[in-house]
Parts: C-alpha cells; structure tokens; sequence
C-alpha cells in the first residue's frame, strides 16, 4: 500500500505582505502530479487544510479547485481537520465528498470510522483524528482529563476497540492526526522536536505536546501541525508544510512524504519528495551601510529577505533604504551590538518577553508588582486564566 502523506496547506496564508496563493496553486497542482507519477494509493492530508477559521475567498476557490483535482485522480483522500481550521465549515458536505472518493474527518465521533483499502497482503484501515481541543472535546471523548495526552488516548482507545473487532485479524492501521508529538512522554524542553515561527502555540495547562507511546500498536501516524519534515518514531512521521511561512523555515527542504506499508511486522518505508521552491529565503545582519554597499551581498537581490541591523541605533529609513537594494526586504530587525560601557543589568521590554510564554509574563507581573512570586494556588488559577483565554479565542473563530 503506497501513500502519499501532506499537511498543512494553509491555503490563504500570506507571507509578510506577499500573496501566497500563486504559490500554494503550484503545490497542489505538483501534489497532483506526483500522486500520479509515483502510483500511489490513497493521499493522506493530516490538517490545516485553510489557515484560517474563515478563509478568504481566493482561499476556498482554490480548495475547490483542489477538490475537483483530487476527485479526478480517482484515488481514496484522506483529510482531517487542524487548529487553524473550523471543522464545522470544512466538513460541510463531507457525506457528499464521499461519495467523490474525498473523506473529511472533522467530528471526533467518526474517527474510530475508517476508510477501508486493500492490497495484496490484505486490508488496511485508515482512521482520521481531527485535532482535539481537550477543553472542547473531554466530554465528547469522555476522557478522563481536558489535556491533549487524555483525548488523543480516548480517541485511540476507540480506534483500537474497531480493530480488534475487524475481521480478519492483523488488519493494518494507519492514523492522520494534528498534534505536537514527541517521541516519549515527559519530553523535556531542549529535547523537542523542531518547532517554527509559524505555528500556533496549542499548550493546555502549560503542556503542549504528548508522547508518541499514544500511538503504540499502529503501523504508520500521518501527523501534521509541525511545520519542519521530520521523524517521531519509525512509525510515526510529519510531512511538514509543503511551503515556508516564516523565516524560520528558510534552512527547511519542503517535500511530500511517500510511504510504503507492506507486512504489520515491517516498518514503513518512507521517501521525501521535494516540493517546488517558489521562492528563496534568506536572512542577513550587520550594519547598513555594509550591507547596502558590499558586493558580496549583490546574490540577494532577488531573495524574500529578513533583515537584521546591527547599528548601535536604528538607522533613518531603514527600510526603505534596503529595499532600493534588496527589493524583497519583508522583515527588518534590529539587534543593538554589545558595548561594554553602555551595559547594563536591566534587560530591555523585548529581551523581559522573549521567549517567555502568557503564563511566564503574568508571574513575572505579580512579582514585579508586590514583591513575591505567585503562590501554588495563584500559579494555577492563573495557568487557568491563560487556557481560558486561548480557548475563547478559538471558539471565536471555530465554532
């Protein structure tokens, strides 16, 4: 069995003030290609299909477009719904998609409902898992805790009640989910996977991630929400997206991932295909006037640029200077050189907040305001003010 595994897609997404939608055409129409080229069976896409709840209208005409593509290919698609989609809008007409060979999984109710395939070595099963916000979906899934380690688990747990009631027994499984996994749990910090700019925060209780032993017993886990291609476990892969949405992403090789599933006992053989690169991105620092003169930099003029200035103050127009060089300047920063004589131990705003999360900024708030950290019991309401409040920007924009 040949899959083709995607996530991702972020249709409508822009890049700093550049439309991303000629780009995100050129994907879909080389993801078609390649589906063809490479014979494949079916084509999972394990979420974030749009890049937002509600999606632009260039946006929806391209996934319409999208569809009528992939209807064509006369193969099974696979899809489920991410956090950046609504799964109530996308999964409208789901019933009718079917019936076209395209199977939305956006209800968790139907994820232990799977596509059924079959090959020489017998039947595959293909469940969906759309992504579960815990606070949203616990009672749902009847989980035993509003965390993403309980209702991935609850989800799974029905999975495996339908396989082990499959006939005949061994029938393989594949699952497509959106989340951020590691490969065990307790994953320390420096230990992650590789994250990006572009990907919204999903921490519940200050946890974001869950350990791949969810997904013991399974032969291959599609997984999307990272943005970077990369391996959790044998079984257990990201596709990453198939474009670059920060310049975080520059150094990433954007690919498809092609999967072979032959025997339960075997591991899945797994192959990156590149994607097409639409355009370069670089980041450069130092002082403008280097940067605006030395010849060494004349390889940049047709770069998508992220621009860090080391002058020890901002210089006049930056901007608008760098880009009579470098058209394609979309992101400017300044990071002051250290001087010896102007230190200080006062840490600026921005270097007090970087890298800190809501719930890092609102302790450090209290013990700036009285004198003293917050105490166990303050910690946690305030851990429960900052998931109040990511969960009703979500349901904002979802439900």
């Amino acid at each position: 069995m040949r899959f083709l595994h995607t996530s991702d897609w972020h249709l409508g997404r822009r890049f700093h003030t550049r439309d991303l939608i000629p780009a995100q055409e050129a994907f879909l129409d080389h993801l078609v290609d390649t589906a063809r080229t490479e014979d494949v069976d079916a084509i999972l896409v394990a979420g974030d299909i749009y890049d937002r709840a509600i999606p632009s209208l260039d946006a929806v005409r391209l996934f319409n477009r999208a569809l009528h593509q992939l209807a064509d290919l006369d193969l099974p698609i696979i899809m489920i719904s991410g956090n950046h989609d609504s799964a109530h809008r996308l999964g409208v007409g789901s019933g009718l998609l079917a019936r076209a060979g395209i199977h939305l999984r956006t209800d968790p109710d139907t994820c232990d409902i799977p596509v059924l395939l079959e090959d020489a070595h017998g039947p595959v099963a293909v469940y969906g898992i759309p992504y579960l916000e815990p606070s949203m979906v616990r009672t749902q899934l009847e989980a035993e805790a509003a965390s993403h380690h309980a209702v991935l688990t609850a989800a799974l747990d029905r999975i495996h009640a339908d396989l082990t009631n499959r006939q005949p027994t061994g029938t393989r499984s594949v699952v497509i989910a959106h989340a951020f996994v590691t490969p065990w749990t307790g994953q320390s910090e420096d230990q992650r996977m590789e994250e990006s700019d572009s990907e919204r925060d999903l921490s519940v209780g200050g946890v974001a991630h869950v350990g791949a032993d969810v997904f013991d017993g399974l032969d291959y886990v599609a997984l999307g929400h990272l943005h970077g291609p990369q391996k959790v476990t044998e079984r257990v892969h990201y596709s990453g997206s198939p474009l670059a949405y920060s310049f975080s992403e520059a150094t990433h090789t954007k690919s498809l991932t092609l999967v072979d599933l032959t025997t339960p006992d075997a591991a899945p053989a797994l192959k990156r295909l590149p994607c097409p690169k639409p355009h370069r991105l670089e980041r450069i620092e130092g002082l403008i006037d280097d940067l605006l003169a030395h010849p060494a930099h004349e390889h940049l003029k047709d770069a998508w640029l992220e621009v860090t200035l080391t002058d020890t103050a901002l210089p006049f127009e930056a901007m608008a200077r760098l880009r009579h060089r470098f058209p394609h300047t979309l992101s400017l920063k300044h990071q002051r050189p250290f001087i010896p004589a102007q230190a200080t131990d006062t840490p600026t705003y921005t270097q007090r907040l970087q890298g800190r999360s809501e719930l890092d900024i609102a302790c450090d708030f209290i013990a700036d305001l009285r004198g003293t950290a917050p105490t166990a019991d303050e910690h946690a309401l305030l851990q429960q003010a900052v998931d109040a409040a990511r969960v009703n920007e979500l349901q904002k924009e979802t439900v």
